[in-house]
């Protein structure tokens, strides 16, 4: 006697595309949690590396400047010969500055580059960064420190003193930098030496090739308006805006209290 079952092949068909819809979810909340993944990896966890590394630094440079060392040692005033900048979605504008006078005979030497010789306290915001010389994005900015402009003046020099820094991600030391208002205070700390600038000045945006924003006297080539027209010892931090894009750059400038 034969069975006839009826209806077989259409279930069949029926638990085969909820097989298939089953593997799909699966298959989607395998990849949604793999970039929550990636993503709390890079916007928490190299945070948290770099922003300790950097602090750990600081306090290496501290503790160095405390032992006795050759007067030669200090960078403050050396004059750094200009090189070509590469920096990406690392804060900074795509920009160069003119190379400085040859330094004279028995002038300081330059500070090594992108090693860290510097620290930057910004009281306003709580940030205390080392400053490393050079601004390529994986050897100094995404250890968490900024990156002083090859070819701009040294701290308490004449000229521009011009810094790059992350504004989110790897220790992000610039992220709050749009809320330095005129009168807050950039201290910069070198061997032996304290500068102190005040903010005078700041560009919410301008685009990432305003190499003005650099110059010895600083002044956006964008927007004119925007700058100074006179020499003296200034300072410029740089970063990327709007947060997490580095479509445009956000600068803040300031002067050397005398």
């Amino acid at each position: 006697m034969r069975v006839v079952v009826q209806g077989g092949g259409r279930r069949g068909r029926g638990v085969g595309l909820a097989g298939v819809l089953w593997g799909a979810a699966e298959l989607a909340v395998t990849v949604g949690v793999v970039v929550l993944l990636l993503v709390v990896h890079q916007v928490w966890w190299t945070n948290r590396q770099a922003l300790a590394a950097a602090h750990q630094q600081v306090r290496d440079l501290e503790r160095e400047w405390a032992l006795p060392s050759d007067p030669g040692s200090d960078p403050s005033t050396a004059p750094v010969p200009a090189a070509s900048p590469s920096v990406s979605a690392s804060g900074a504008p795509v920009a160069s500055a003119s190379a400085e006078p040859a330094p004279p005979a028995g002038a300081k030497a330059p500070p090594a580059q992108e090693s860290a010789y510097g620290v930057l306290r910004i009281p306003r915001l709580g940030v205390v960064v080392p400053v490393a010389q050079g601004v390529d994005k994986r050897a100094v900015l995404d250890k968490g420190y900024v990156g002083h402009y090859p070819g701009t003046a040294q701290p308490g020099a004449e000229g521009n003193f011009a810094l790059a820094g992350h504004r989110n991600t790897h220790g992000e030391p610039f992220r709050y930098i749009n809320r330095l208002r005129a009168g807050d205070e950039l201290i910069v700390d070198v061997r032996g030496q304290r500068y102190t600038y005040v903010v005078g000045k700041v560009l919410a945006e301008t685009g990432e090739r305003d190499t003005g924003v650099i110059a010895p006297v600083p002044r956006s080539t964008v927007g004119p308006e925007y700058g100074y027209g006179e020499p003296g010892a200034y300072i410029t931090l740089t970063t990327c805006t709007p947060e997490y894009t580095s479509k445009y750059r956000l600068v803040v400038w300031g002067t050397m209290r005398r």
